[in-house]
């Protein structure tokens, strides 16, 4: 399909100062229609396929554009979790809620009017109303997987997501979010008039002033390989790239006063450090002995570590 206009170029980092036209911009949470533009402009679909489409904005640029679309959401009866996905995309634009960040069902919209209109309550399927983010992330994945598999052989899907900061803890999308495909591109976007850049932050807190495009493509239609993220706790006793002064350093780290070298034994023996070792006593002596620096010998057998230096 030719297109109306020509678009900008598109590059690694993106950034819209001005809005540009489409959509609602008092609809919290919308992005500039000026990026599904160049995405459009970039990969030329024949039509794109929005399935949380908030006030519009997707079509609004593929209009523009002269590139058919196809739009849904849960405010206009349709519920990514539990309905059918009409089409077979060949593009898919995903704007998922940056969890609980703006609150959608029944704020941006009334959950009545859904009620009534389509028979369903919204607010039980907002993932925007998901309380902890373990479970926003399953869900999150499973909207993820489930429009990836919609998709035709070759077709793209293009998710714009972001990070989360509360009480000093960074949540990552990027980071959590089911990645199926080909990871094509990750592009960078820069935030401009955000409801955060009012707010003075106090300590260490870095404010957040950009989100990203992750661009996966399908290639093929039945083996798709997958990146998913693990969350694991490792002892550093067991981890292959600690060395014996990163050990010896991390159980002294944790003793309030100076220990002998059989407590030492003792926290490092039954760990893969030790058992990877056959004269790992001799190891832990060494380490002592060739780091004043960083551990302090009182002269009666006792060892602690010298928290200046550590």
């Amino acid at each position: 399909m030719p297109y109306k206009s020509d678009t900008r170029p598109l590059t690694s980092i993106v950034s819209y100062p001005e809005r540009g036209e489409g959509g609602d911009n008092r609809y919290r949470g919308n992005c500039s229609p000026r990026l599904i533009e160049d995405l459009l402009g970039f990969f030329r679909p024949g039509e794109i396929c929005d399935y949380m489409c908030g006030s519009g904005t997707t079509k609004a640029a593929a209009d523009k554009l002269g590139v058919g679309s196809h739009l849904y959401d849960l405010h206009s009866g349709f519920d990514i979790m539990n309905c059918e996905i009409p089409e077979r995309p060949e593009f898919i634009f995903w704007h998922p809620p940056y969890w609980d960040i703006v609150t959608f069902s029944d704020v941006m919209y009334k959950a009545s009017d859904v009620q009534k209109n389509y028979g369903y309550d919204p607010r039980q399927y907002d993932l925007s109303r998901i309380p902890d983010w373990e479970s926003f992330v399953d869900k999150m994945n499973y909207a993820m997987m489930k429009q990836f598999s919609a998709l035709e052989k070759g077709g793209r899907m293009a998710v714009l997501m972001g990070d989360i900061k509360k009480r000093g803890v960074l949540y990552s999308m990027l980071s959590e979010i089911v990645k199926p495909g080909s990871l094509e591109n990750i592009i960078i976007k820069a935030q401009h008039n955000c409801f955060s850049d009012q707010i003075q932050y106090s300590g260490k807190f870095i404010p957040i002033l950009h989100e990203y495009v992750m661009i996966v493509r399908k290639d093929s239609p039945l083996l798709v390989p997958i990146i998913m993220a693990k969350k694991a706790e490792v002892d550093i006793r067991d981890m292959p790239g600690a060395t014996w002064r990163d050990v010896v350093a991390a159980v002294l780290e944790q003793c309030s006063e100076p220990v002998t070298l059989t407590f030492l034994y003792e926290k490092i023996e039954p760990h893969k450090k030790a058992q990877a070792n056959k004269w790992w006593k001799e190891k832990i002596r060494q380490t002592l002995q060739i780091n004043p620096t960083y551990f302090f010998h009182d002269g009666r057998g006792m060892w602690s570590l010298n928290r200046s230096a550590a």
